[in-house]
């Protein structure tokens, strides 16, 4: 994400907030430190990303997981050599 100085800012700021309507946020800092940031109205909410361990509890894994299909997987690796 490309941070601009407020200067940097209100010179572009036409194409920079156009460039974030696009999906290109970008922040302002005031001295090094960042202030703000600039991003589409449309973008996601922080609660709406999707995070691992969203179907918890919904999806089971079989006990023999780690060894499903190792008949067929050493056979192809046995043909090989």
């Amino acid at each position: 994400m490309q941070t601009y100085s407020i200067h940097e800012a209100k010179t572009h700021l036409s194409r920079l907030v156009e460039q974030a309507s696009k999906g290109e946020p970008f922040v302002i800092a005031r001295a090094g430190k960042p202030m703000v940031k600039v991003i589409p109205l449309n973008a996601p909410e922080p609660s709406q990303t999707r995070r691992f361990g969203f179907m918890a509890g919904q999806i089971t894994v079989p006990d023999d997981f780690d060894r499903m299909a190792e008949v067929e997987i050493v056979k192809m690796f046995e043909e090989g050599s």
